[in-house]
């Protein structure tokens, strides 16, 4: 085998290098499959400080928690490389991968692992503050800053449950309508709001008041301020599944964007392509994400296993890329 052959056929291309891709190399290194992950280094909590509820590394930084699996896939011969994946194609023995700063790669298996963007409101002072004091998960953050003066900007059709939802960590909520009219919410709503002391605020946010780099208030449209010290808000979430549906991957349209349809596994309905992390829902937490690419990343040893033993039998050279296994 040359070194060219060395350099770019792979078993497996991971794109996208966060929690769920690099779970994914970690265990497709153990199993001493040729694998490499291609890393845009795009992750979405890059503005976070801290990611919570991972257990053993509540309160890490993301980008040592990413340092730290990097070191790890390293340890199984796993290849990184910073760059972004700009088409692939299906060939008949292979994934062609091209990467935006070359060489163009091939791979047996493909885990896509590319996450989603948030597109936060447009309100001036949000997109500064994000990740700070303008959170978005209560799960995330909740802890860290309980029992503050809590806002939060009414953004989408979730808007209702986030400001219910925060005030399991604040008792002190006001729930911005921000350009909702108070008619729009249903009786449900605003008896519930009531029932969680949530005090719900109408009018147009203009801005948001910050004081020595520290979120103080929230103020209106009529110059009114109301003094808050943190914002949730509801980010739209945009999947970046550009190369999913190049394949023909079958996508199911979501309140919150369109997915690929999955398997328990989370192989996709394009056989040889499995999914994982905020790539297969905007929900995923870091741990989420980590065990997807887990599950994918055995589902697809045992994949290549079967198809390599089956072309033994029949006679056939091993090392294509096989059939896959479909979804039912």
């Amino acid at each position: 085998m040359d070194e060219t052959y060395e350099d770019t056929h792979h078993d497996v291309v991971v794109v996208g290098g966060g929690a769920a891709g690099l779970s994914a190399a970690l265990v497709l290194g153990r199993a001493r499959l040729r694998t490499l992950v291609v890393d845009a280094g795009e992750p979405r909590n890059a503005p976070s400080a801290h990611m919570q509820g991972y257990l053993s590394r509540d309160g890490i930084p993301p980008a040592d928690f990413l340092a730290l699996g990097r070191e790890e896939i390293a340890r199984y011969g796993v290849e990184l490389r910073r760059d972004r994946v700009t088409d692939v194609t299906e060939e008949e023995e292979h994934f062609t991968v091209v990467l935006e700063a070359g060489p163009t790669v091939r791979a047996r298996r493909l885990v896509v692992a590319t996450g989603l963007e948030d597109e936060l409101p447009a309100v001036p002072g949000v997109a500064e503050r994000f990740g700070r004091d303008v959170l978005h998960c209560p799960f995330c953050h909740g802890w860290e800053v309980r029992d503050e003066p809590f806002g939060v900007l009414a953004s989408s059709a979730m808007s209702v449950h986030q400001a219910l939802m925060v005030s399991r960590w604040s008792k002190d909520v006001a729930f911005f309508l921000h350009r909702v009219a108070e008619a729009e919410l249903s009786d449900q709503d605003l008896r519930r709001l009531a029932a969680a002391g949530v005090d719900v605020v109408p009018g147009e946010v203009a801005e948001l008041v910050v004081e020595d780099d520290r979120l103080t208030g929230v103020r209106l449209a009529d110059g009114s301020v109301h003094a808050r010290s943190v914002l949730f808000v509801g980010p739209r979430p945009v999947p970046r599944t550009s190369l999913l549906e190049r394949l023909g991957a079958e996508l199911d349209e979501t309140p919150f964007g369109a997915y690929p349809v999955v398997d328990p596994t989370g192989l996709t309905s394009v056989p040889g392509i499995w999914a994982a992390g905020n790539a297969i829902g905007f929900s995923e937490q870091v741990v989420h994400a980590a065990s997807g690419g887990y599950r994918a990343a055995a589902a697809i040893v045992g994949d290549l296993l079967m198809t390599d033993l089956d072309a033994a039998v029949t006679g056939r050279a091993p090392g294509g890329r096989g059939v896959g296994h479909p979804l039912p």
